[in-house]
């Protein structure tokens, strides 16, 4: 694991044991399995799943599923998995999935975006693991978010980078993952009245329109 990702795997193992405790957390995640459509959705693969608050949400409301919560901080997993021992919790990089080809019907990354160092190669993944007609849910802050180095929900500075305006507005959003092979379909906006959460859905592009430019 590269030294960027330890240092956000550290932060988040520091948090993990209080995350949940989180009003703004819990809600936006109850708002993105509001938001999902569920049909023909077999099994979801969430990344940067932190405490599994989205696949906890997504089991209550369609107990069926196969999940698989993805993250780098063991701390955070360790808290998912006591609370939804059903589900598949994997310590993994977001860019370097150790699932099968075409194995997942929908890819959710919820507010974790703008910490990902590496957003096109984890796009790339994702797209790979996706069947044919897979879908990405995303949850991204809005804009405009303040360029002090403090996280959008209050939270207290945190030692790595943060990069939310390639993803802050519907048609940046659409433009950034436009790169990576996906088109946006369909969006909405939730805030519990301190910040506003963009949930967005995507599809994978033609293959023909794809223009991945990998991240220095």
């Amino acid at each position: 694991m590269t030294d960027p990702l330890r240092i956000i795997g550290d932060a988040f193992d520091a948090r993990a044991a209080h995350y949940d405790e989180s009003a703004m957390h819990r809600g936006v995640a109850a708002a993105v399995a509001d938001f999902v459509t569920i049909e023909e959705v077999n099994r979801v693969v969430d990344i940067a799943t932190g405490t599994g608050l989205v696949l906890r949400e997504l089991a209550r409301r369609a107990p069926e599923l196969e999940l698989i919560g993805v993250d780098i901080s063991p701390g955070m997993l360790d808290v998912a998995r006591e609370a939804l021992p059903a589900a598949e919790w994997i310590e993994a990089d977001a860019a370097d999935l150790p699932l099968a080809d075409s194995s997942a019907d929908l890819v959710t990354c919820v507010t974790a975006l703008h910490i990902i160092p590496a957003v096109a190669q984890s796009a790339a993944e994702w797209r790979r693991v996706l069947r044919p007609r897979g879908r990405l849910v995303t949850a991204t802050f809005a804009g405009p978010v303040p360029e002090t180095p403090v996280a959008p929900h209050g939270a207290s500075a945190a030692p790595y980078l943060r990069d939310h305006e390639p993803y802050a507005a519907p048609v940046a959003l659409n433009a950034s993952f436009g790169r990576f092979g996906f088109r946006l379909t369909r969006h909405a906006e939730w805030s519990d009245g301190i910040d506003t959460v963009l949930i967005a859905e995507l599809e994978t592009a033609h293959p023909d329109s794809v223009d991945v430019v990998p991240e220095s």
